[in-house]
């Protein structure tokens, strides 16, 4: 009897996940079919000429046990005798360590402890991030100012919005009008391309969850009076944005994704690049098949199987299905947003701004563009090719086919340069070299018709063999660890017979780990 296989679209950090719990855990052949070169989608690294850029940003950072686990499995942390301690469990159990310096030991394939540092960069000056009001905050924003964020804090605690419409009212609740118009709105619109009360509040649920200006003082007050010097990444009680470390791998999170797809290959799992899906095959309440074409050579490939599992974007999905898609689940999907990514890389002598060790800075400054800046050398320094010099990321946030994503990388790097110029972080002669990366679908958008999806869900779930997971698959702004998650949960469910798929859906949602529910 001819093994089980399991059809996995998409190559990204839920896909391979999906693949390595196949073969850990069931006799199922996991099939990845990847359309670009690379592995680890979004989380993968780019090499230019020695320089790695994270394309985003990627903590290695989790409340779940599972993941946190699993990470350091795949990559032991690399730990500094006497100086960091490892601990992110209340149980006895240990994380996958190696000491330093450890000799005979691979150095290479190793996990971080990374310092997290971040703040936003408004009106030429740098406020901590989450903006929290200490004396510092106060004597940049003056005391008239910060008497008004104050009493519109306080207002918005006596009088809170019962019921948030959108993401404006989300943030009024959480941080007071006045502060959010001068920290979030701004920088939000510029990410999304619209205003803040065209989107769904549940983008903030997702992403800032408990987040509050109370929780961050209370942070800082905690963090400035705690006489704890270990490094611990344990932090489950504390937000995801107000973290202290992080875990990172030694040369960027592509070299997580790169390390799992071998260990699949090992383990007689089949995986193919530069495969796009083109047309999926039903049987009634079954997917039979996928037909992908070779980007290279154009040539189309029948992929037949016993389990279908998608992290492609939901809009081609259906598109892609060779059934009678209802008039309603079709119009929806076409009608879902996302938002697409450019990073352009700035090699630099140094910065004018020499004091800057953050991993990364929100650029405030409505007259720019950039909406983020990655300085790569504090994310690991075996980023950066040669030590003295900075390698930065300026991200720019638009809409596949709009003037921004239209612009040649001539003119892409002439605009960087420009803005770094204009907001005072760096002089032009310091710019060595450049290079511009283009991802399209970064951010699934929680606008358009998202407010319908739950009929692409029931829709979906109709298809027994077919499970939709990771950030693209389920239309969900999820961190890496929540993709994860779903990719898990569902080779479970295959494993043990569960046909109902509520249980992937539910993870990261109510502003909970599923795990913890």
């Amino acid at each position: 009897m001819k093994n089980k296989k399991a059809i996995i679209i998409g190559g990204g950090p839920a896909g391979l996940t999906a693949a390595y719990e196949f073969i850990q855990n069931t006799d199922i052949q996991p099939i990845v079919l990847e359309q670009s070169e690379f592995w680890g989608g979004i989380s993968r690294t780019v090499n230019y000429k020695g320089n790695r850029i994270d394309i985003g940003g990627h903590r290695f950072f989790s409340k779940s046990d599972v993941i946190m686990d699993w990470w350091c499995k795949i990559l032991p942390i690399l730990s500094e005798e006497k100086t960091i301690k490892i601990s992110y469990q209340n149980k006895s159990k240990e994380l996958n360590t190696i000491d330093f310096p450890s000799k005979g030991k691979n150095l290479d394939n190793v996990m971080l402890v990374r310092s997290r540092k971040s703040r936003i960069y408004y009106q030429k000056q740098f406020f901590d991030y989450p903006i929290s009001l200490t004396p510092e905050t106060v004597l940049k924003l003056g005391l008239f100012n910060t008497f008004l964020i104050g009493m519109s804090y306080l207002k918005s605690v006596a009088f809170p919005i019962k019921h948030e419409k959108n993401l404006e009212d989300f943030f009024i609740n959480r941080f007071g009008k006045k502060l959010y118009k001068t920290f979030f709105k701004d920088y939000t619109e510029k990410v999304w391309g619209i205003k803040c009360t065209e989107i769904s509040s549940e983008w903030g649920a997702q992403r800032i969850k408990g987040l509050s200006i109370r929780k961050s003082v209370a942070h800082f007050l905690n963090k400035k009076f705690s006489k704890k010097t270990d490094k611990n990444i344990s932090q489950k009680d504390t937000e995801t944005s107000l973290i202290e470390y992080f875990l990172y791998p030694k040369f960027g999170p592509g070299q997580m994704w790169e390390e799992v797809a071998r260990k699949v290959v090992e383990n007689k799992g089949e995986l193919h690049q530069n495969l796009k899906v083109l047309k999926i095959e039903t049987q009634g309440n079954k997917i039979v098949s996928v037909t992908a074409q070779n980007q290279l050579t154009k040539e189309e490939v029948v992929f037949e199987g016993d389990y279908f599992i998608s992290t492609m974007p939901v809009q081609e999905l259906i598109a892609s299905l060779e059934t009678e898609v209802p008039q309603n689940v079709s119009e929806i999907a076409q009608g879902l947003v996302y938002r697409d990514f450019i990073t352009v890389g700035l090699l630099l002598k140094k910065m004018t701004k020499e004091e800057i060790t953050d991993n990364w800075i929100y650029i405030q400054e409505p007259y720019v563009k950039v909406g983020r800046l990655q300085i790569f050398n504090n994310w690991s320094p075996f980023l950066v090719k040669d030590e003295t010099t900075k390698w930065v990321g300026l991200e720019y946030f638009c809409y596949e086919g709009d003037d921004l994503w239209n612009k040649s990388e001539d003119d892409m790097k002439q605009l960087a340069i420009d803005e770094m110029v204009e907001i005072g972080m760096i002089r032009r002669q310091d710019v060595l070299d450049s290079v511009v990366i283009k991802m399209p679908k970064t951010y699934p958008a929680y606008f358009g018709t998202y407010e319908k999806f739950n009929e692409i869900i029931d829709y979906a779930n109709q298809f027994e063999n077919l499970f939709l997971i990771g950030r693209n698959g389920m239309h969900k702004y999820n961190n890496q660890d929540h993709s994860m998650l779903t990719a898990i949960q569902a080779v479970q469910n295959i494993k043990n017979g569960v046909s109902s798929k509520d249980n992937i859906w539910a993870i990261n949602t109510e502003q909970e780990y599923h795990e913890e529910k």
